[in-house]
């Protein structure tokens, strides 16, 4: 589901413009589970956020989906992780945050292409194994 009914190009984006999207697409995969799994604190839904959203637990994810990845989503998330982000990561290592450009790279585009089932089922897979950590 689209928030904004306006036609879009994906393949036309820039990676980091995909990435911008897909940081708060996948950022909302994150909350919607967190807040429908339990009531409970703010605090504690940051606390648990951060185990999905970082750059470090965003490579976890991209290694628990990569086998899973068409051709075009494999390719979507090359150009995500080889964009210049022309800046250095603080808390994470250039790898890894490359790494998680690419996956944001990635939610932006299914995102923008209407490809809800897909992104569901790359989710699902990165919450099942997460949930089994």
């Amino acid at each position: 589901m689209r928030f904004i009914d306006k036609e879009v190009n994906p393949d036309s984006l820039s990676p980091l413009n995909l990435a911008f999207i897909g940081d708060g697409v996948y950022e909302m995969f994150v909350r919607e589970s967190i807040v429908l799994d339990a009531n409970r604190p703010v605090k504690d839904l940051h606390r648990e956020s951060v185990k999905f959203v970082s750059a470090k637990a965003q490579t976890e994810a991209y290694f628990k989906i990569k086998d899973l990845l068409t051709e075009k989503e494999e390719a979507v998330f090359k150009r995500g992780r080889n964009a210049k982000v022309g800046h250095s990561p603080k808390s994470a290592s250039r790898s890894e945050y490359h790494i998680a450009t690419g996956v944001e790279a990635l939610f932006g585009y299914l995102y923008l292409k209407g490809e809800e089932t897909r992104l569901q089922e790359l989710f699902d897979t990165i919450l099942v194994d997460k949930s089994e950590e």
